[in-house]
């Protein structure tokens, strides 16, 4: 099932925390078990926000020992960055085991994320520019309101709602995720990869990771060893319509740049508007409407069809 749903604007910035949510919240029926959000706001110079979690949600009821784990994890966490050379910017904290940082790093992103996920329970959820990548369980509005995204200003968003089927509900299972170790690459999937343990097997053996055991993984991590390697985004995703086996239909964002593909089956359904100055696509007409207050045509993507569209402006 699941909902996935992407926008941009091409010639300025809006307000993409609020419109995502809108959009999810018109998606909720397609996956109530957890809710994602990758959200691109305007770089400050080099500097790279850093989405982290050292706990599950559900883990938090567990009582006290619980909680002085959080702590140490994030001491620990800040101690490796300190050891790294990575300056801390601006320091907060989403919830109790989900945390925002602001920071200055000129290093090795990999051997950043590679030690910080070393750290008991750490995982990033993104390092990027521009890209801050923020996931839990519940519905949009439940998570957006966590989170305090409405009000996110940026050029572009994609974002997705979970029924959980093969992988558990979790965190960890939940989409976006973060094409590692490129600071501003995310993608939501709705379908089910047949090839995902074979792909995921051959990845692995070329240095890449995994975080989680859900096939729309493979897409982000994917994408990211054929980026790796010299190609250009869109010619990636045209490979993946016939090297990745199964039914789906997938949104990736970039730094500047937000892209569908679609399988040739096209049996995962996807609606899209498009005009000279906005872009939005969703499993439903329902979610492009939320975000419209008068009428729009759209239309759905041919069957093995990849587009890719750019933001001209980031001021």
């Amino acid at each position: 099932m699941c909902g996935i749903a992407g926008l941009i604007h091409r010639r300025k910035t809006g307000d993409v925390g609020t419109e995502m949510t809108n959009m999810l919240k018109s998606l909720k029926h397609r996956g109530p078990d957890s809710t994602g959000f990758a959200l691109y706001g305007q770089p400050k110079g080099n500097e790279l926000v850093l989405r982290f979690k050292v706990a599950e949600q559900e883990e938090m009821s567990k009582g006290f020992d619980i909680h002085q784990q959080v702590k140490d994890r994030r001491a620990e966490v800040d101690k490796r960055l300190k050891e790294l050379g990575a300056k801390l910017i601006k320091v907060e904290e989403a919830t109790e085991y989900a945390f925002r940082y602001r920071i200055d790093f000129g290093g090795d992103r990999r051997k950043l994320a590679d030690y910080i996920e070393d750290v008991e329970g750490a995982e990033i959820l993104s390092l990027g520019l521009g890209l801050e990548l923020i996931k839990d369980l519940g519905d949009a509005a439940r998570v957006s309101g966590q989170y305090k995204l409405n009000g996110f200003v940026g050029t572009h968003a994609i974002g997705h709602t979970r029924m959980a089927t093969e992988s558990d509900v979790d965190i960890r299972s939940a989409h976006p995720y973060w094409a590692y170790p490129f600071a501003d690459v995310s993608v939501v999937h709705n379908g089910q990869l047949t090839n995902y343990w074979k792909g995921r097997r051959a990845l692995e053996h070329r240095g890449h990771r995994f975080m989680s055991n859900c096939d729309s993984e493979l897409i982000a991590v994917y994408l990211a060893d054929k980026m790796q390697q010299g190609a250009k985004l869109d010619d990636a995703m045209r490979d993946s319509i016939s090297e990745l086996d199964g039914v789906f239909t997938y949104i990736v964002a970039t730094a500047d740049s937000l892209g569908m593909a679609k399988d040739v089956m096209a049996a995962k359904p996807m609606v899209l508007y498009e005009s000279d100055d906005f872009i939005a696509l969703a499993s439903e007409e329902v979610a492009i409407r939320s975000v419209f207050p008068h009428e729009i045509d759209t239309w759905d993507p041919y069957e093995g069809e990849v587009r890719v569209w750019k933001a001209e402006a980031r001021a």
